[in-house]
This record gives structure tokens, sequence and C-alpha cells, in this order.
């Protein structure tokens, strides 16, 4: 509030010298004896940790990967949102991943001589014309005509001693197409070729085409007929129950089948079709064939659904992604998988499909699975998907259950590794991820887990790898700015290495990002607020002070500049006024206050701020400039630069007091208490009739105001002429209403009334102040608030009350009692 002034100086004696001054600016007389009436009475003291709005931010009308204000809504190298997708962008070959390079082919045929028989190209099993004909009798089928062969018409295979050969004559037999193969027991055989003599066949020779195996089998599973088992085990002896699954798995592929190829009724329609996605999952399931390479028959399995792409259903395509997660797809279809669920959830009404399946497990676990590096494309509309999703509560609590808070740290680490190679991508990955966090921020139940797995941390260290990337840093300082307003989350950020200098590094560097700066300003607010640690290790990193001063002057936006649009003006009143909360808070502790009381600049740009900025245009940034004003005028005996700017302070509060705006009238009056100890700010407060609102406002009935306005009071009273103009406008019989009125229980004021009025006495007593009926009114208010015994009988924390009643109104109040009992004998 204000400094408590001195009564009339030579007047007392000695005795009672020691309640001339009465106020929380003295030095404590004893000063080991630290109540809990000391520490809460801070509320009322001139120093105040100054609070404002967080900076809101409203949700886009559409969900876009990218906010308009984003540097990234035009980028090139940023994955596109708007895409096609159908059945022909799929690969059915999924089953084997690319190796990435192709072999080129050989440009002639090897011509093989065959003893005995010529030309071996004229003598071996021709392939078949036309590989890709469906009405092609399948691999299996010949592969039985085969077996059924006569085993007498084969050529005596070579004995194999040397294990080299051994190991090329495996190698050449698997290279060898279907039609010269066939299963014999455990081991093949070769019509017509002894293995040993038999040159290595080309690539184009030995391949496969992948339609020409039943039912479409997938390049990884084996060739010519070989059977194979549904689990993947690689025996070739198939159980009767594995037989019996396939064929209820098949069963339910030719139904989806003819279905998607029905054209009309009640089989072709979605309902029907998501019905037999979901049979097929539980029976590949029971099969134990999903997951990833478990099951030998996925390219069937996946033609099949990559069919039902091209219809237009978003429950049929959340089946088919289910499916395909749950199969594990690698590659290009695990890219279009993930953009088929992007589009899906780019509309608000589909959330409600990803509440019952899968669908949520598999993107949380490709971020602990997949590689950014390797998969980021499909990473990025992964997470895409799920910063869509978060803006749904029940989503919110599905994705906490399922621990993506912990797979988020682990995905934000592996980011924070990655090369400078690959950091433009794992940027793009990490805006959507980041917006996903900031959208959990706002809920109370995600908010212990950012603490838990220490993300207030790894959010710091994204900050310092991201550090050029706009858009990231200002996700982080959203997630921050939520987060910072409650103690938890603040303290676990309080205890982060180097964040404060990470802050002031990122002001300077994007200084003109108006929406990142106004949100770490706001942490650094909330931070400085309550941590007297918090305030000395902000000022102490280099050039703490002058980062802060020179982004204040970047935003002033004086007459003589440019006048900008209002969004842009209004956008810099935001930036100023967290800026000046944050200065405020600074002066809190004891060496920071002093050093920014004795800075020019950070007085100058205050004080422009006030001349610029009227209180009807810009209501909450004149208060803020007011209240740091008022926290700096507490160190003004240590500050030259506040000894000769106190006039010119005192009048710049006239313009607030002068306003309708009664939260500027109150951190005005709070300045007026603590410059007025200045013999010219009194004299310019009697010229312009301030003091009459001074006295006006102890009509309000409001403790702080009251407290406040008779501070101002007190050190007017200080000069004989000033009393002589309070007590016409009757400002002891205000004081005694006031002190009779509010001064129970709340001994702070009742102590500062007391003061006031004394010194409006002269320390003389009553005469010429208050009517005789008024006087009796003031014994009889003393006598009852000095009664110890009855003032603490109905009293609720009783060890409070009476620490601040001995300590801040009996020695004040017992002066004022005997001093005026006398005089009114």
């Amino acid at each position: 509030m204000h400094k408590l002034s001195r009564g009339q100086g030579g007047q007392m004696g000695s005795t009672e010298r020691k309640y001339e001054l009465c106020g929380p600016f003295l030095p404590r007389r004893h000063p080991l004896l630290k109540t809990s009436a000391e520490i809460v009475g801070e509320a009322r003291r001139i120093l105040r940790a100054q609070s404002t709005q967080r900076p809101y931010t409203p949700r886009d009308a559409h969900r876009q990967l990218c906010a308009r204000s984003s540097v990234r809504a035009d980028h090139s190298s940023r994955p596109s949102s708007s895409f096609s997708l159908h059945a022909h962008h799929f690969d059915v070959g999924d089953s084997r991943p690319s190796s990435g390079t192709r072999l080129s082919p050989l440009e002639h045929k090897t011509r093989i001589a065959f003893p005995g028989n010529g030309d071996f190209s004229k003598s071996s099993p021709k392939p078949p014309t036309d590989p890709l004909d469906p009405k092609r009798t399948p691999a299996r089928t010949r592969g039985r005509l085969l077996k059924a062969a006569s085993l007498s018409t084969l050529p005596p295979l070579a004995a194999h001693t040397d294990a080299s050969q051994e190991r090329l004559h495996q190698n050449q037999e698997k290279k060898l197409p279907p039609d010269q193969a066939f299963v014999s027991g455990d081991h093949k055989e070769v019509f017509g070729v002894p293995h040993l003599t038999s040159p290595r066949r080309s690539q184009s020779e030995s391949r496969l085409s992948q339609s020409s195996v039943d039912a479409g089998v997938g390049s990884d599973e084996v060739r010519a007929g070989q059977r194979t088992d549904l689990g993947g085990s690689g025996n070739n002896n198939t159980s009767t129950g594995a037989d019996s699954r396939w064929d209820t798995i098949s069963s339910l592929l030719q139904q989806l089948k003819a279905a998607a190829a029905a054209g009309g009724g009640h089989e072709a329609s979605p309902e029907h079709l998501c019905d037999l996605c979901a049979a097929l999952h539980d029976a590949l399931a029971a099969a134990g064939m999903l997951g990833p390479q478990r099951c030998k028959r996925r390219s069937s399995i996946l033609r099949m659904l990559f069919q039902l792409i091209d219809l237009n259903s978003p429950r049929l395509h959340m089946h088919v992604a289910e499916l395909c997660l749950a199969l594990h797809v690698s590659g290009n279809n695990l890219l279009n998988i993930c953009k088929l669920i992007f589009q899906i959830s780019r509309s608000e009404a589909n959330d409600v499909l990803f509440q019952n399946n899968s669908v949520l497990d598999s993107l949380v676990g490709l971020l602990l699975r997949e590689d950014a590096t390797s998969c980021s494309e499909a990473l990025f509309y992964g997470a895409g998907t799920l910063k869509f999703l978060s803006g749904n509560v029940v989503v919110v609590h599905l994705l906490l259950e399922k621990n993506f808070m912990s797979a988020t740290r682990d995905f934000i680490q592996k980011l924070c590794r990655v090369d400078d190679a690959h950091l433009t991508i794992a940027g793009h990955i990490l805006v959507q991820l980041t917006a996903t966090l900031r959208n959990l921020a706002d809920h109370s139940e995600a908010r212990p887990l950012f603490v838990s797995h220490s993300l207030m941390s790894k959010l710091c260290s994204v900050l310092q790898r991201y550090h050029q990337d706009q858009d990231v840093c200002t996700n982080v300082s959203r997630i921050y700015s939520k987060l910072s307003s409650y103690a938890e989350c603040r303290l676990a950020l309080e205890q982060t290495p180097d964040c404060y200098h990470l802050f002031l590094e990122l002001l300077s560097k994007h200084h003109q990002k108006q929406d990142m700066v106004v949100r770490l300003l706001f942490t650094l607010g909330n931070l400085t607020a309550k941590s007297d640690e918090a305030r000395q290790r902000l000022f102490r990193c280099e050039a703490s002070l002058d980062t802060l001063l020179r982004l204040y002057d970047d935003y002033q936006l004086r007459e003589e500049e440019e006048s900008p649009p209002p969004a842009s003006r209004r956008e810099a009143e935001d930036v100023l006024v967290k800026l000046v909360r944050v200065l405020a808070n600074m002066c809190l502790h004891e060496d920071v206050g002093a050093a920014l009381a004795s800075s020019t600049t950070c007085v100058q740009l205050l004080m422009e701020t006030l001349e610029l900025r009227s209180v009807a245009e810009s209501e909450e940034l004149t208060v803020n400039v007011a209240a740091a004003i008022n926290n700096l005028t507490f160190y003004r005996k240590e500050s030259a630069v506040l000894r000769r700017s106190q006039l010119a302070i005192a009048q710049l509060m006239l313009k607030l007091v002068l306003s309708s705006n009664m939260t500027a009238v109150l951190e005005a009056t709070r300045v007026y208490g603590n410059v007025s100890q200045s013999k010219d700010v009194r004299d310019f407060i009697m010229q312009n009739k301030v003091h009459r609102f001074m006295v006006t406002l102890l009509d309000s009935k409001n403790p702080d105001v009251c407290f406040s306005a008779c501070g101002v009071l007190t050190n007017l009273a200080l000069d004989p002429p000033n009393r002589t103009s309070l007590s016409l406008e009757g400002t002891a019989v205000k004081l005694t209403d006031c002190l009779r009125d509010l001064g129970a229980g709340d001994w702070q004021l009742s102590a500062q009334l007391c003061q006031a009025l004394w010194n409006m006495s002269g320390g003389s007593g009553p005469e010429k102040l208050l009517e005789a009926q008024d006087s009796e009114s003031l014994l009889e208010i003393l006598t009852s608030y000095l009664d110890e015994n009855e003032i603490f009988k109905w009293t609720e924390d009783e060890d409070y009350h009476r620490a601040l009643w001995e300590l801040e109104f009996r020695p004040v109040g017992q002066k004022l009692y005997h001093t005026w009992s006398m005089k009114c004998k």
C-alpha cells in the first residue's frame, strides 16, 4: 500500500516515538519475532504480485493441420492435407519389406547346354502365357499334379559331399519356378537337371507373379505349391484345425468380395460390410494371424481390404484401417492407412468411430514402435489425427488410459535426437504432437501426468533442439502458459535447469512472433508471482533486464510511429500487459527491485505508457503499469531516478484518480501513498484537490480502498496547513465511522485509521477535530477494541488475529486512546 508517515516531530516523548511510524515499510524492531500475521499480512503491503488473464486462443472452426498464423500454412515442404485415396494407391505385396533398391534386369537370357538333350530351354516346362490370368489353374493344384507323376522318370540326384556345393544347391533350388519343383516329404526335387550343374537363373525368370499364387499369396509366402500354415511357423505340415480356421477366413473374404461387387441390396450395404470386417477381425485374432508378419496369406486379405477403400463409408473405412493396423502394414500402405484415418478424423461427427476399436491403441503404438526418419509421413498424419481427436473429451480419457503421455515422452526424446537432415520433417510431426499436448493441458486429469512423466522438462529440450521452429516453440509456449497457472506444474518448471535462460533467448530470437512472446511472458509472470528464487534466477540470467526492456520498447507503439491496424494494437497491448506484470513481480525480490528502480530505461518506459494510453482504452495495461510503479516506489530512497520522478509520477496518477474505473483509482491511490512522503508531492495533491477524492474514498466501505486512502491522508496530515483543509472536509468523522464499521477484526486497517487520526490531531488530542459526541464515540470504539478478552471471545483462528492485533493495532490504539481520553476529561 503505502508507507505510513511520521507524526509531528518533537511533540512526543521518547517512550512514544516508537509508535510514530506504523507501517509495513519499517524495519522489524525484533527480527526474530516473525509471526504468521506478518506473513499473511503481506497481501496489504506495497509489494504485491500481479495477476492477469491467460492469453486466449479460440479453437479453429474447422480442423486443419496448421493455423493461419503458422509459418507452415503455405509451406511446400509440409505434407499435404488434401489428397485422394483409392484402392490402387495401396501395395498388395506388403508382406515383404522393400529393400529400397531394384536390380537391373538382364539384357539376354543365358542359354544353358544340357548333355544329352540339346537346348535346355526347349526341354524345360514352359511358363504360363498369361501369368495374371485369374482363371489359370492355381499353383497348389499344379503342385499336386506334379507330385502325382511317376518318380521313375526323374534323373538320379548327384551325391553331395562338399558343404559349399550343398549350399549352392539349396540357393539354386529356391530360385527355380514352381513349375519345376514339388514337395516330397521334407525335401525338394527338381525335374531334369542335376543340381550341381544347374546355372543360376535370372531374376526375371525366377520371380513368380503374385497373382499366380493361390488367392493372391504375397511375395513372402513359400513358392511352388509348398503348403504353409496359418501361423507362419515354416512347418510344411498343416493341421486340420489350421485348415478349418483358414476356411472360415476364406469364406469371409469371399463374402466380402461378393458384397463389395454387389450393385445393391442388403449384402452391399455398409452395415453388412462392417459386420463382415468385424467377423474377419475376430477370426484372424482367434487364428493368431494378427501382428507383424504372422500371417503368410495376408496378401489375399489385404487385397480384399484395399478394395473396400473405394466405397464411401467412414465407418467401413475405420474397420479397414483397424484391420490393416492390426496386421502391421508397413511402408506405403501404412502411410495410406494413416492418411485414411486422418481424413476420417477431420469431421467431428466421426469422433465416435474412434471410441470402440483399437485404432487409438495402434496410433499410440506407432509412436513407440516407428522411427521418425523412416516413417515420417505416416507419423505426421497419425499425430495430426491425435490432434483433431484431442478436442473430444471422451477421446481424451481414452488416450490417457492408453498411456499416451508416456508414449509421447519417449517419442519426444527420439525426435530431440534426430540429425539435422531430418529436422524439418521431425518438426512437422512435433507441431501436431505438441498441439495435442496443448489440448490435453486443459483437462484436470491430464495435468498431473505432465509432471509425473517429466514432460515439463522434456518440452524444454524440444525448445532447445527446435529453437528455430516458430510453430513448435509457439505450441510449447501455449502448453506452459496453461500449466504454469497450477502450483504442481509451476514447481516442476521452476526446477527445470536453464528454463529462464531459454525463455529469454526465445523472446529475443522471435520477438516479432506475438503469440509466442505473450505466452512466454505470461509463463514468466506465473513463475515470478509466487517464488522469490524464480525472480532472482530470472534476473541473474545474462542480459535479462536488457532483453525485457528491449521487448518493451518494441511493443510500446508510440504516436509518431505508423498507426498499426486495430488487431496489431490489441496484440501489442497484450504483450505489454504480460511484460509489465513480469517487471512488477520481479520487484518483490529486494535486490532485483532495487536494480529495476535504478534503471532509468525501466522507469521511463512505464511512465511513457501512462502518457500514451488512457484508462478507457487500455484499462488493464494502465492498471498494471500503476501497480508496477507502486512496487518500484518501495525503493525510492535507493533510486535517484525515482526521487527525481516523484512529481511527474504524481501528475500521471491524476489521470487514473479522475477516471471512473475503481481499480485504476485504487492503484493510483496506492502510488500516492508512497510518493506523498515527498513535500512537493503533498503540495501537488492539495493544489489539485486530490485530497477530496481521498476523503470521499473513505465512504466506499471497501477495506482495501479505505486502507489506501487513509495512508495518503496520514501523510498529508504531516503538514499543519493541510490539517485545516482536511478538517474542513470532515475527515476525522469519516475516519471514526470507518473505524467503527470496518475496524473490528481488520487490525491493519484499524491501526492505519488510528495513525491518521493521530497525525491530524498533531499529537495533541481531539481539539477542533471532533465534536464532543464524536469524541466519546471514538473512545468507546477504542475501549472495545483494546479489550483483549472481549475481542477474541468469538474470533476464529485466534492465534492469527491475536498476533496481528498485538503487532499492528494495540501500540497505536493505546497511544491514541490515552492521549484522546486525557484531552476529553
